[in-house]
């Protein structure tokens, strides 16, 4: 049973960060299909890193106050929704937007996640370990 409890954790992590990983994989397909100029795409990936890593510190201070356990899959659903949201536009504004939608997600989860990580694993480090190589294989699997 206690198992089965933690196999969501890396999963969930590994979701996340394949959204996270994937807007660089999109830029020779944004270049090749808009026409979007170098400079332009650098600017998704900007905005994707930029709101992954920024705004992330400030969910981590709403969650070390408060519990807030419906963001994980709010947040798993908005970092999701943002890339799904690239291949609907052709405007650049709208495609920025859906990137900056999936920085966002990325950022939110994080820190309720890995509270929720500890709290589900009671702090072993072996759980934590599990949650942490989900977000690693995420990362890497979305080249």
């Amino acid at each position: 049973m206690r198992a089965n409890k933690r196999l969501p954790l890396p999963i969930g992590h590994g979701s996340v960060d394949f959204y996270q990983g994937i807007v660089p994989v999109l830029v020779p397909f944004l270049v090749a299909e808009r026409g979007y100029g170098y400079l332009g795409v650098s600017g998704f990936v900007l905005a994707a890193s930029l709101l992954s890593s920024v705004v992330q510190p400030l969910f981590g201070v709403l969650t070390d106050r408060w519990a807030m356990p419906w963001m994980v899959p709010a947040a798993t659903l908005a970092a999701g929704g943002g890339v799904a949201l690239i291949g609907t536009t052709d405007s650049y504004a709208l495609t920025l937007a859906a990137i900056a939608l999936t920085g966002f997600g990325v950022a939110a989860y994080h820190p309720e996640a890995a509270r929720l990580a500890r709290a589900v694993t009671a702090g072993d480090h072996v759980g934590m370990s599990w949650f942490s190589l989900g977000g690693n294989v995420g990362f890497a699997l979305a080249p």
